[in-house]
């Protein structure tokens, strides 16, 4: 599974943009686009969703014992 750095980083590549553009698209800062490319840790969720719904997903809240249990049968 690609974290999230990785997947919007191959998207935005994949439509060709540079993370100038591709944050003028989304409508977000540069350093939103920079921030979740480099695997920030502390990023605002809304920011990120607006960013991912370029690509027709988003994120929310997850249940960590789901998270490792899934691990686990894997």
């Amino acid at each position: 599974m690609l974290s999230l750095a990785e997947f919007v980083k191959e998207k935005r590549n994949e439509v060709k943009l540079t993370q100038e553009a591709f944050a003028e698209r989304a409508g977000v800062a540069l350093t939103v686009i920079r921030k979740i490319e480099q695997g920030k840790e502390n990023l605002n969720l809304e920011k990120v969703n607006q960013v991912l719904k370029m690509f027709g997903h988003t994120l929310g809240p997850v249940d960590s014992r789901l998270l490792s249990q899934t691990k686990k049968d894997h």
